[in-house]
């Protein structure tokens, strides 16, 4: 037999292939033998090809053919021919492979599980065994597509003037934002890099070093708790770009989306994107990243209850608070009395310290607050929420309307995900703008820059930035699909009078300022072009594209609840002497 090469993929034949001779080679997914005739799936990383031996193959491959077990690794030519029985389970199903030559390049041992699609086996297993997990159809394809997803960005921003620049991974541990990863330097003892959680300073150094607009497919750490879409390294999508102000970064950032949607999915994305502020998502979604994709929208009933004898409701408004409501329209049928109660503890995981609810049957109104209202407000209330027989009123009260708003977001949610009101197919991308500037911390007892503290102010408010921390809003914006942020930015500021302003209202003394940030502040002297930018989380934007339910599903090596790798054992207890070299000694369990 002479020496075999690879001609053709298995996943990219068709009919238009018919009566070629080619080599193929990959693993057997599963052979048949039907006594005289075998049929075997080869796989390979673009799909499968069935392969067929019959009595008048050549009697050593046919005798080959009959060794074959899943997994075992081949190469293998023949001629490609239609085949007989068709199938639409496979991209190929038209067509198989009539093999002359084989040659068998690995046994496999038998797998701990079948290596297939629809399998029912434990996250542990598959994660040990990552790499027979990631052989499955449905697990090694959303590793290809997020390559191609990749692919499709860096040919976007370079069409559009960026320069794609790598940052360093070992850089100085800055506060304000989550814990870092800490690396400790062995040439220069008790000194420690940091693993970066963003490059920000470098990418705004980077514009003030000239280079206009810049990008980064990068790796970066945060050493925090894990949920199904954080982890603790994550790749952004990072960006900057000088000369420009947000309208500018929005507007290409939808080209980009545009682009991406078209070519990965063939879906057509319309631009531009509405552009919602802050204070009006949280008014009528409760959050800031508002899922769009169906109503049952919150709406401000305060004005209704005002002088109201309902102790509840008028102990809120005596402390300057509002009080919010939905209508679930229609919903009285589906929504009972034990759902209710279930929507009622949703509402006080997020804050609220109760649902109020009026269910209005054809046969009667139950409410848990009606017969405390007059006539005129109970009409006064139904005439706000258009409520007829039918619906369901959910309202919740509280001296602070974020909360209130916030908890009432949960429960729209809630009912919308048990209730299937949302459409999976659609992608409903919006900007929210107009965010806060700072937010207050209890556990600092301080404000706290709700981004970071380069983010620009807008305009009006910066004569308040100390005076009025609360009133003020930031030039940011977030990208937000289908009621999950997908990536955010905002533009930076660029005069180092107003940065020393931002560092004193955030509580930095000079000398803590300089320590963290000097590099920054010095950089600023020598000549500052207004610049902004944003960053995706890639993992999160390629989970959204495909539909899947964590990042997990779209990361090759994926870090599990405790942070660790089951498959390679990180993170794990290192030598003596590595520690005697960089100057560590460990004090568990004093």
């Amino acid at each position: 037999m002479g020496n075999l090469r690879r001609t053709n993929y298995c996943g990219e034949v068709s009919m238009a292939n018919v009566g070629q001779e080619m080599t193929v080679c990959g693993s057997i997914a599963r052979s048949r033998d039907k006594g005289g005739i075998i049929f075997a799936d080869l796989r390979d990383t673009t799909g499968i090809l069935q392969l067929v031996f019959d009595e008048d193959t050549p009697r050593e491959v046919f005798t080959k053919a009959e060794r074959l077990k899943s997994e075992y690794v081949v190469i293998c030519r023949g001629a490609l021919r239609e085949r007989a029985a068709k199938t639409d389970k496979v991209s190929t199903g038209d067509v198989e492979l009539y093999v002359s030559e084989l040659r068998i390049l690995s046994e496999a041992q038998t797998p701990p599980f079948e290596i297939r699609d629809g399998i029912n086996v434990g996250d542990e297993l598959r994660l040990r065994y990552r790499y027979l997990d990631l052989r499955r159809p449905s697990v090694h394809e959303p590793i290809v597509l997020r390559s191609k997803v990749c692919q499709v960005i860096r040919n976007y921003f370079c069409d559009n003037h960026f320069c794609e620049i790598e940052t360093p991974t070992l850089i100085k541990s800055t506060p304000e934002g989550a814990r870092d990863y800490l690396v400790p330097s062995r040439l220069q003892p008790g000194h420690f890099y940091a693993l970066p959680q963003s490059p920000q300073l470098y990418k705004q150094i980077l514009m003030l070093s000239g280079f206009d607009r810049y990008f980064q497919i990068a790796h970066c750490y945060r050493d925090e708790d894990l949920r199904a879409d954080r982890q603790p390294e994550f790749t952004q999508v990072d960006e900057e770009l000088s000369f420009v102000d947000e309208n500018d970064i929005m507007t290409i950032n939808e080209g980009l989306i545009k682009r991406l949607w078209k070519e990965i999915l063939d879906v057509d994305v319309q631009t531009p994107f509405v552009r919602m502020p802050w204070d009006e998502a949280m008014s009528r979604f409760g959050s800031d990243k508002p899922d769009t994709r169906f109503g049952l929208e919150i709406q401000d009933v305060t004005e209704v209850f005002r002088g109201t004898e309902f102790k509840p409701f008028a102990a809120v408004l005596e402390a300057g608070g509002s009080i919010r409501a939905i209508n679930a329209k229609g919903m009285a049928d589906k929504l009972s009395r034990k759902n209710i109660d279930k929507l009622g503890e949703v509402a006080k995981t997020y804050g609220a310290k109760g649902l109020a609810f009026s269910r209005l049957t054809a046969e009667a109104t139950s409410s848990s607050f009606e017969k405390f209202l007059t006539e005129e407000e109970k009409a006064n209330l139904y005439q706000a929420l258009n409520a007829e027989t039918g619906d369901v009123l959910l309202l919740v009260s509280d001296a602070d309307w974020v909360k209130a708003c916030t908890a009432l977001g949960q429960v729209r949610l809630d009912i919308a995900r048990k209730h299937d009101l949302i459409d999976p197919k659609k992608f409903n991308f919006l900007w929210v703008v107009d965010f806060p500037l700072f937010e207050y911390s209890e556990e600092e007892g301080r404000w706290m820059a709700m981004h970071h503290p380069f983010t620009l102010p807008r305009a009006e408010d910066i004569d308040k930035v100390e005076t009025d921390p609360g009133a003020c809003h930031a030039v940011a914006y977030d990208i937000v699909l289908n009621g999950v942020e997908m990536g955010g930015g905002s533009m930076r500021i660029n005069d180092p009078a107003l940065q020393d302003r931002m560092f004193h209202a955030l509580g930095f003394t000079e000398e803590k300022a300089r320590e963290s940030f000097g590099f920054l502040m010095d950089a600023y002297k020598y000549g500052a072009p207004p610049h902004g930018g944003m960053a995706y989380g890639l993992d999160r934007m390629v989970m959204l594209m495909l539909g899947k339910d964590s990042i997990r599903d779209v990361i090759a090596f994926p870090k599990v609840q405790n942070g660790g790798e089951p498959m390679s054992g990180a993170p794990d207890v290192v030598d003596a002497q590595q520690l005697k070299d960089l100057h560590i000694a460990l004090t568990l369990g004093e």
